[in-house]
């Protein structure tokens, strides 16, 4: 019995259900010289070597010689980037800079833990349950893991507010706080209505679908979807958002892997915008489950793709996990569009040409005109209506909208990435909050100005904390909408922002002129 169980064990071992019959006995040489070679550097190298990161180099060097969205999400990463991709985490629900080695609250989400409990925007929170929450070495990932706990449970905070004599101590209780993938969502006209969405997350087709119908709600018969500057996300998410626009049994979409194996998803009868009109705003980076949304849509003939040829990723993703808390994701398939193309650019010269493509486009032109996009005559595809679409490399849009010329700024990227914008606006707020005590969201939106004055003032900040001279005198306006849109997010939040600063987005100006342009026509064939 015992030389049964022994030989059980052995066999099991060696059994893979991959494998023909006559592997079954073999050990796999390649797998064995990498471990063999780890064994060595543990156990002989003259130095002490920490194995993990090895490993760790290891399987990026692999995933590296694969495509360039095959990649390693080592264990310490893995609970961000499940928060991400959920759309929630457990916190106490707060927005804040650490600013001046001190944890300064922005804002405390409305309805959340903070807010219910009375943390208000200005409070600097300087202890946990008696940690301390400042100092010149405290990171930010440190401070938020003292945040952050599991669900219901409670955390003693001591804060300091501008104007009270004496600290003041809170009990916020740990709550579900919502990554939010819905920017904004507003009315652009009496008629159309407009919602950002910036990732496909597991709670975005939740909020986009909530999004539609406080649209509707307020009488929008036309969408204008933004999906600039969306990276993608989960592939189902993208298939449900299609879903609201195209009519029963229309195909979204069908994958194809390496065995040939063919999967095709149709809309259901869930859609409740099937009737209506729909814009799709892309970019160069909109990329993955955006392009799988404009390109359902414009291979059924389905409204109008607005903006610049998109990013070109046509390649799906399964998440594994490798059994020490890390996990890879994997390619195991491509994505092809209703007409049967492949948007996925070329990636034969590796990662660094792929990710290098952008600036490719730069000095092409392609991003002012959209004459100087490369299209290949061999990929070319035609939709149902007759309309010429092509593969290769991402969504050409139906209506092109070359780049502002601001967006290629460097100095206003440089003040953009650095942060600047939003730290000179906190401390402007910090001199007198209760100025804004008065004025309403609408209103602040629609009337209040920023004078020179402010532009001056932030002239001079950024003197005293900038080696060189920052100026953008020819970008005197746009740095006004940039004050105004980073002031409305910090007052008032949810959406504010992308409301103040589309008044001035030219592709959001292309939206309204088609969506008049469609009404003009429709009025006049009425009358005929």
């Amino acid at each position: 019995m015992g030389a049964a169980i022994a030989a059980g064990i052995f066999i099991g071992g060696k059994l893979s259900f991959t494998d023909a019959p006559d592997r079954l006995f073999t050990t796999n040489s390649k797998k064995d010289k990498l471990n063999r070679l780890i064994d060595y550097i543990e156990y002989d190298y003259v130095d002490d070597v920490n194995t993990d990161s090895i490993v760790d180099v290891t399987v990026n060097g692999i995933l590296e010689n694969l495509d360039p969205h095959s990649v390693y999400i080592p264990k310490e990463d893995m609970q961000r980037v499940a928060e991400e991709m959920k759309g929630d985490f457990v916190g106490i629900g707060v927005s804040f800079y650490t600013y001046k080695d001190t944890i300064a609250v922005i804002r405390a989400i409305e309805g959340g833990p903070s807010d219910t409990a009375g943390i208000m925007g200005g409070d600097r929170i300087i202890f946990a349950d008696g940690d301390t929450l400042y100092g010149k070495n405290m990171e930010d990932d440190a401070l938020i893991k003292k945040l952050k706990g599991p669900i219901n449970s409670k955390v003693k905070l001591t804060v300091y507010r501008r104007g009270e004599p004496k600290l003041l101590n809170f009990t916020v209780k740990r709550g579900n706080i919502p990554i939010s993938s819905v920017d904004a969502t507003y009315m652009l006209t009496d008629k159309l209505g407009y919602i950002k969405v910036n990732r496909f997350a597991e709670s975005t087709y939740k909020e986009f679908r909530k999004g539609i119908k406080d649209l509707e709600a307020l009488g929008a018969t036309e969408i204008a979807l933004d999906l600039r500057g969306n990276p993608g996300g989960f592939l189902g998410i993208a298939e449900q958002i299609a879903d609201e626009f195209l009519e029963d049994d229309k195909l979204i979409l069908f994958t194809k892997n390496k065995r040939g194996d063919i999967e095709e998803s149709f809309a259901t009868s869930i859609g409740d915008f099937e009737n209506g009109k729909v814009f799709v705003m892309i970019d160069e980076n909109s990329a993955s489950a955006s392009e799988i949304v404009a390109g359902a849509l414009q291979d059924n003939d389905i409204g109008t793709i607005v903006g610049r040829r998109s990013y070109g990723k046509g390649l799906v993703q399964r998440e594994m996990d490798l059994g020490d808390g890390s996990a890879v994701r994997l390619t195991v398939s491509r994505y092809y569009t209703p007409t049967g193309r492949s948007i996925q650019r070329p990636y034969d010269n590796g990662n660094k040409d792929y990710y290098d493509e952008y600036f490719d486009r730069i000095s092409s032109g392609e991003l002012l005109d959209s004459e100087n996009i490369h299209v290949d005559d061999s990929l070319k595809f035609v939709t149902p209506g007759g309309k010429i679409v092509y593969g290769g490399g991402g969504i050409i849009p139906d209506v092109f909208v070359p780049i502002d010329s601001s967006m290629q700024n460097e100095t206003l990227s440089f003040l953009l990435r650095r942060g600047f914008f939003g730290n000179f606006v906190f401390e402007e707020l910090e001199k007198d909050r209760h100025q804004y005590d008065g004025i309403s969201r609408r209103d602040f939106i629609d009337n209040f100005v920023v004078g020179d004055d402010l532009v001056f003032a932030f002239q001079d900040y950024l003197n005293l904390r900038s080696d060189s001279k920052v100026t953008f005198v020819a970008y005197h306006d746009e740095v006004k909408q940039y004050i105004k849109a980073t002031l409305a997010d910090q007052l008032f939040g949810g959406g504010a922002f992308e409301e103040v600063y589309n008044k001035t987005d030219i592709m959001i100006e292309e939206v309204i002129r088609l969506s008049k342009g469609v009404e003009v026509e429709e009025a006049v064939l009425d009358e005929e």
